[in-house]
């Protein structure tokens, strides 16, 4: 009997396997998307703009993969609820999570800065990121991963932008306090900390940015599969990426 390639295993581990994202109609939550229907998993995609949601799934429904999809908004926990009610009628499990659902704000100092703005970065980017991993946990088993995209903002920090550098650097501590507390369930969990990447968020963040210096988000998904890949017995924990021009 012949022996698989171990390039062969590795490009067959992801085959079957479910993944929910969430933030999946654009950016690099769509990128991720794509990447992973390349490696024959199947998705459950969400996001709250229902319209770009349904653009983005029959994308993906070309793909030999089970594609389906459901508008959630995770900063709501009856609408994160609703999500996982779906789930349970179409998937036995959700093998890999993808937390990327996340918002920007526009640029003000911090005495400047409206608290209803404070409250929905804050809300979106680390609430939501908390209700939608508690709930799915309970379908988790071992072997899954959790990949929670945090942002270069985790660990630097941007003028102007106190709302967006806070939940990011939230976001961080609980990623790192998950990553402990799975351990032992054999669950990975790995925080993505991608430096510019050329998605619509700058219209909010800079809207005079330099695109043409940044990372692709299909750039960002690929290093994101390269980690999913890597044996059940090693991970990586907090992948840094950033453009190779460096500084914008």
């Amino acid at each position: 009997m012949k022996t698989k390639r171990p390039e062969k295993i590795a490009s067959e581990r992801l085959k079957g396997q479910t993944a929910l994202i969430t933030g999946a109609s654009r950016g690099i939550g769509l990128a991720i998307a794509r990447a992973l229907a390349a490696q024959g998993c199947n998705l459950i995609l969400t996001a709250r703009d229902q319209a770009a949601l349904t653009r983005s799934s029959r994308e993906l429904a070309r793909m030999e993969v089970t594609i389906t999809a459901h508008s959630c908004d995770v900063r709501d926990p009856q609408s994160v609820d609703a999500l996982f009610s779906f789930i349970s009628r179409h998937s036995k499990r959700i093998d890999i999570l993808i937390n990327n659902a996340g918002i920007a704000h526009a640029n003000f100092p911090v005495e400047q800065l409206p608290y209803p703005v404070w409250k929905e970065v804050m809300a979106t980017n680390l609430d939501g990121m908390f209700l939608v991993t508690q709930s799915a946990l309970r379908t988790m088993k071992r072997g899954g991963t959790i990949v929670n995209n945090l942002s270069i903002a985790a660990t630097r920090v941007f003028a102007r932008s106190s709302a967006y550098n806070a939940s990011k650097h939230g976001a961080l501590g609980f990623t790192n306090t998950l990553r402990e507390e799975l351990r032992a369930k054999g669950i990975r969990v790995i925080g993505l900390l991608p430096g510019a990447t050329d998605t619509d968020i700058w219209k909010t963040l800079w809207p005079q940015a330099p695109r043409r210096k940044m990372m692709s988000a299909a750039s960002v998904a690929q290093i994101v599969v390269q980690a999913l890949l890597l044996p059940s017995n090693a991970t990586v924990e907090n992948l840094e990426i950033l453009p190779s021009a460096g500084t914008l």
